[in-house]
């Protein structure tokens, strides 16, 4: 039987320091290798690649092209009062780019403007509720109902 110096416990002890010991070793080396390396320096070089553009100026001579219509401006709505030529008051509202061709339109349809003027549209706060009532509205509705009864 051999004589054995070193007991099991602490054999197994200094083996794990041992791996301790070379593990954090590698870690210093690997996080020293990272953190303190410095980027390589690379030459700038300005690279301009031209693209080959081709554009074809004879669509704007072909018949499609000079078919296409431009847009119409865009139409405003205007109130407006009139008289027929019956003699009757009349009030509407009419669609037109600007307020001189709203005028136009209407002597065309025979009648004679007494007013004209933009109509009001959208509202001043979007952000009010559509079923808001105000203080006014509530005052002829209150008086509505009182008349009524």
């Amino acid at each position: 039987m051999a004589v054995v110096f070193i007991s099991p416990k602490q054999r197994q002890n200094m083996f794990f320091t041992g791996i301790t010991v070379v593990v954090g070793l590698f870690l210093i080396v690997v996080a020293s290798v990272v953190f303190f390396s410095q980027p390589k320096e690379v030459a700038q070089e300005l690279v301009f690649n031209k693209p080959k553009v081709n554009i074809n100026f004879e669509v704007l001579d072909s018949e499609q092209f000079k078919d296409l219509q431009s847009f119409s401006g865009m139409q405003m709505q205007f109130t407006y009062k009139a008289t027929t030529k019956d003699g009757k008051d009349k009030e509407g509202y009419i669609s037109a780019e600007s307020i001189e061709k709203a005028e136009a339109m209407l002597t065309e349809l025979g009648y004679t403007v007494t007013q004209i003027k933009e109509a009001a549209t959208g509202r001043d706060n979007p952000f009010v509720d559509y079923k808001l009532v105000t203080s006014d509205e509530l005052q002829k509705l209150l008086q509505g109902t009182q008349t009524e009864e």
